[in-house]
């Protein structure tokens, strides 16, 4: 905990010092690290490199090296005379002492748990990780914690039945480990961990969704199972991931005004949300969108394709229409119907601490169907930094894998609705659009580009950080000063209230009811603290937003500085003409990317893949193959 709070005061430094990347505008190149270069690229691991590896193998020696250390103590206080005064047999006693100990190697595997899922923590930036590559993480450490919990609950059920003590299954001990707090968080797990099979989390995601939402109980019943005591050593990762939770419980309150949508004859929409000025955020990064017509619970990840530094006053999700809850918002969407309002609420954004792609002389993306929504994001980062402070940026190589030619409206996307004049002639942009099922280019009886617009609602307001604009020393005051108020607090109940009782009566204070004092004054600490945080930066919110509405009441379609400035406009000017010009389609032939990448000049070549896993893997596996040296590969996926 005391790092997450030192990261906030880094990442906040680090913030203020180098905002953009326009402090490597002077041209020098940093090598990309060996590091990142990918090891494993099929296997049940997925894309993982030589650090993840290395990683993952020294955790699992800790616990292979700490459950023999544990079980060679354990062992050598069992004897045939202790196990004869207990009245049972060496054997049981050191089934009984293994089972044990796998319950402390399990908590080991739950410290870590909590960390890769707290998308707002300083502690995943602090070590160059985002929210969503972080992912894979907690499922590695998920199936670990369920394998070895698993087995500590059937190697006590096996004892109790061989040693005819099956009636301890129903004991709840206020003294020491609670058998049926245990057997609950047992079972809310495995309902977890059945739901993340790949044939229920795809197919049912709802199930899986909701399913997952039973690790709240598994936490309470574990922690009334093995008490305050052992429950601190996973105590910081869930207390950091608790602060993220109700943050963004506060922000999903709050539905966000929606601008209009864009509508694309490809199956996809652009939805157009107003942001505050202070909302700044870095390429890639993504957002978390839930629309209570559609579904009230589900939460769905989708890239950021606008520029914060471009376009000050929106903020722009691209969603292709492949899932059923997508397939409804495009329905709703299309459907000739006139909408006038749509009610969003939002979660985020959540994204990298700080990019630098002017790293490379030459950065190639490599998209398939909806996987060039991130890339529209690093492209208009480029645009900024060519227009406003000339950088020599690197040569940009945009490969885009389509099934059909209504998938071509996609690429429009790629220009900024700005309210900052750009020009793209002296980006050095080259894009190669490869159409797999037509062979040639379809006549579309449809319309080219639908735009929704929407009125403006009193109780929506622009999408803003949840602590502002120094969020990050806002989020360390709330992880120190609530964590101090916690400790104050049970301090002066364990001093005033539960010693007296233990030191009076002499009686061990029950332990259920102490965890649930602690899980108590916790939760309470945070919420009391986090609130305040909030209502205080809302305030401050809440004037930006009555000057966005006077400039909404002012100018109302026509000032290209206007929230509702017309994006179609933009497609007819000179930008448009540029982005043709550089753009070839080839139609029914897939690309050759090994020699594609092979050709390419340069002495840091970045590499960027997104889409369908099995091209993912293609990538990989050409940018690690050994042939060149100048390649350098990375995957942008959401794993879970």
């Amino acid at each position: 905990m005391l790092i997450a709070v030192l990261g906030c005061v880094y990442l906040h430094i680090a913030k203020n010092s180098n905002g953009s990347n326009t402090d490597s505008c002077d041209g020098k190149k940093h090598e990309a690290t060996i590091w990142k270069r990918p090891m494993f690229i099929k296997g049940p691991l997925g894309i993982v490199s030589g650090t993840e590896i290395a990683f993952l193998v020294m955790f699992i020696a800790l616990l292979i090296w700490s459950y023999a250390i544990y079980l060679h103590t354990g062992f050598a206080t069992i004897t045939p005379q202790s196990a004869a005064a207990a009245g049972t047999k060496v054997w049981a006693l050191k089934l009984k002492s293994a089972a044990l100990r796998l319950g402390l190697i399990g908590n080991i595997c739950l410290a870590f748990l909590f960390f890769p899922v707290a998308r707002g923590s300083s502690v995943l930036p602090l070590f160059g990780l985002t929210s969503e590559s972080s992912i894979k993480y907690h499922i590695w450490l998920g199936h670990i914690v369920m394998i070895i919990f698993t087995s500590h609950g059937l190697c006590f059920i096996i004892y109790w039945a061989l040693t005819n003590q099956i009636s301890e299954m129903l004991k709840w001990s206020k003294a020491g480990p609670a058998n049926v707090a245990g057997e609950l968080a047992l079972i809310f797990g495995l309902f977890m961990w059945i739901a993340t099979t790949q044939r229920i989390r795809r197919k049912m995601f709802e199930l899986f969704f909701y399913t997952h939402n039973l690790y709240i109980l598994f936490i309470i019943f574990f922690i009334f199972h093995i008490g305050i005591p052992f429950a601190c050593i996973m105590l910081p990762g869930f207390y950091l991931f608790l602060v993220d939770r109700y943050l963004r419980f506060l922000q999903s309150r709050q539905q966000v005004r929606l601008i209009s949508a864009r509508v694309l004859p490809c199956e996809t929409v652009e939805l157009n949300f107003s942001k505050g000025h202070g909302l700044t955020y870095n390429p890639t990064s993504i957002i978390f969108i839930n629309i209570p017509s559609i579904s009230k619970l589900q939460w769905h990840p989708f890239s950021v394709t606008s520029n914060s530094n471009l376009e000050q006053e929106n903020l722009s999700v691209v969603i292709k229409s492949e899932g059923t809850w997508t397939q409804k918002l495009y329905k709703l969407l299309s459907s000739p119907s006139t909408i006038d309002r749509l009610g969003v609420s939002v979660e985020g954004p959540y994204g990298p601490a700080s990019t630098n792609y002017l790293r490379h002389d030459t950065l190639v993306l490599i998209s398939g169907g909806s996987g060039i929504t991130p890339f529209i994001s690093i492209i208009r980062e480029l645009i900024f930094l060519n227009t406003q402070f000339k950088c020599k940026t690197p040569k940009i190589i945009l490969i885009c894998v389509f099934r059909k030619s209504s998938n071509l409206s996609m690429i429009d996307l790629i220009l900024p609705i700005s309210t900052i004049p750009y020009d793209i002639s002296d980006l050095n942009l080259q894009i190669e659009v490869y159409i797999t099922k037509d062979k040639e280019p379809q006549l579309n009886n449809q319309p080219y580009l639908q735009t929704k617009w929407f009125k403006p609602n009193s109780t929506h307001a622009p999408i803003y950080a949840i602590l502002g604009s120094n969020s990050w020393l806002w989020l360390g005051a709330i992880i120190s000063s609530s964590f101090i108020i916690f400790l104050i607090i049970i301090g002066i109940i364990i001093r005033y209230y539960i010693f007296p009782i233990e030191h009076n009566s002499n009686n061990t204070f029950s332990n259920p009811l102490r965890s649930f004092l602690h899980i108590l004054i916790m939760c309470g600490s945070i919420v009391m603290v986090a609130s305040i945080a909030f209502l205080l930066n809302k305030k401050h919110n809440t004037k930006e937003e009555n000057k966005i509405q006077d400039m909404e009441g002012i100018t109302p379609t026509v000032l290209p500085n206007s929230m509702s400035y017309n994006p179609d406009r933009e497609l007819e000017s000179l930008p448009r003409e540029s982005l043709l010009q550089v753009t070839n389609v080839h139609y029914g032939v897939r690309p050759d990317l090994k020699k594609l990448l092979f050709e390419i000049n340069g002495s840091s070549v970045g590499v960027l893949a997104a889409g369908p896993k099995k091209m993912r893997q293609e990538v990989a596996t050409i940018c690690t193959s050994g042939l060149v040296a100048n390649l350098h590969f990375e995957s942008i996926s959401f794993s879970w």
